[in-house]
């Protein structure tokens, strides 16, 4: 199992607008790499604090320029917000840019504001998902694809990605359901338990539904977020989480809220942390903690390092502590 970094890259300043957190990612993508960590991937949120990284990419080609073989990838970017022909050109520039070093997730969104911002109706985002999808994956192999407007010509991109035929792509998933339609068009599935299952055995059955959806002779990859913290101060930890996971709830994230309404316990701090979903602790004790998840099918751990205003000294000293006992561990040097 390969140990990553992934951020929300959500804020807490007074005015978020004028937050300092997009170069606070960019630290951490340099201290991830210099942890020995696989890769660095950032969310894509609009007009609210949850998340103030609006463009992946920019944010992407910073990370690129201070680090040299962290792998760098988007979590997710949001199709249904975006002419899905300019996604295919930007990702492709970048995965140039960055010498073949992009992961790309890409979802259908769930946070009703970034909605109502962008004018798109939620009860067609599966539709536009699917065809913004299948756009992306043409235009990557260099196939002619159309911009949806009236008198559109078809075309093909004038810069194409390094990986053929198109990075890797991942499926941000949070209905259980929709996990075997993922499988079945062969894509890696990327998972968030703490807003959506109650245990490690749901998330084990999540996974086992993948695998065995699969095509014959298809192996996706399994990627889970969890909230990590292996330092010396538990106590700052736990607190910015609780910060996080009320930040959660007042920005309506639809399927952390459904979790809370249904099982408070489940979804409080110490639910989260007793089912194994926010491992906090000494680095020995979070290895410990993350022991089991390969067994169940992932293929790699996304920890978020830099959740609910933790300050970025410590969460550098999380990643490095946390680098080294998994470099331990895995008897790497």
């Amino acid at each position: 199992m390969r140990l990553s970094a992934f951020s929300v890259v959500d804020s807490y300043a007074p005015d978020p607008a004028d937050d300092g957190r997009l170069t606070d990612v960019v630290a951490l993508a340099r201290a991830a790499e210099a942890a020995g960590l696989s890769a660095l991937w950032v969310a894509e949120h609009h007009f609210q604090a949850g998340g103030v990284c609006p463009a992946p990419p920019v944010l992407l080609a910073a990370c690129g320029g201070v680090t040299q073989r962290l792998r760098l990838g988007a979590l997710v970017s949001v199709l249904p917000f975006h002419a899905p022909v300019e996604v295919a050109e930007q990702f492709a520039t970048l995965d140039r840019l960055l010498g073949g070093r992009l992961n790309l997730g890409v979802g259908s969104g769930y946070i009703p504001l970034e909605f109502e911002g962008f004018g798109v109706d939620p009860a067609q985002k599966r539709e536009a998902f699917d065809r913004g999808l299948a756009t992306l994956v043409a235009a990557f192999a260099g196939e002619e694809v159309r911009v949806d407007r009236p008198g559109a010509r078809a075309v093909r991109l004038n810069v194409r990605p390094v990986q053929r035929p198109h990075p890797p792509i991942w499926v941000a998933v949070q209905r259980p359901e929709a996990i075997p339609h993922v499988a079945r068009r062969g894509f890696s599935v990327a998972l968030i338990p703490y807003a959506t299952v109650r245990d490690r055995s749901e998330l084990a059955a999540e996974i086992a539904s993948y695998r065995a959806a699969l095509p014959n002779g298809r192996r996706g990859e399994v990627a889970v977020a969890m909230h990590v913290y292996a330092g010396e101060h538990p106590e700052l930890a736990r607190a910015a989480l609780r910060r996080y996971l009320e930040s959660r709830l007042r920005t309506q994230s639809a399927f952390y809220e459904q979790k809370a309404k249904a099982d408070p316990h489940a979804a409080s701090l110490e639910g989260i942390e007793r089912a194994g979903f926010a491992p906090i602790g000494s680095p020995s004790d979070v290895v410990a903690s993350l022991d089991g998840l390969a067994e169940i099918g992932v293929d790699e751990l996304l920890g978020i390092f830099d959740f609910g205003g933790l300050d970025p000294r410590e969460v550098e000293r999380s990643v490095a502590s946390l680098g080294r006992a998994w470099a331990a561990r895995s008897g790497r040097p």
